[in-house]
């Protein structure tokens, strides 16, 4: 299965046109995280801060994942401190 079948948006183009040629659309890897279209982009950031901030981001299905696989491991007196 393609990614964007699993999170049902297709992907927008991979690069910007930039001074020097193309270059990595930060739409593009907002895409690859899974992340909404405008969680990071649009907000009037420059392009390498958004390109920072989701470089410095989490991938929420990764996370997700190893939440999950912490939660089988974790020893039930810690489990049962959040309960």
């Amino acid at each position: 299965m393609r990614w964007s079948e699993v999170i049902g948006r297709q992907p927008p183009a991979p690069t910007e046109p930039g001074k020097n040629g193309p270059r990595l659309s930060p739409r593009f890897v907002e895409w690859l995280m899974g992340y909404e279209p405008g969680h990071v982009t649009g907000r009037g950031l420059a392009r390498t801060a958004e390109l920072r901030i989701l470089g410095n981001g989490v991938v929420p299905q990764q996370a997700a994942s190893a939440l999950r696989g912490l939660l089988k491991v974790a020893p039930p007196k810690l489990l049962a401190q959040f309960s």
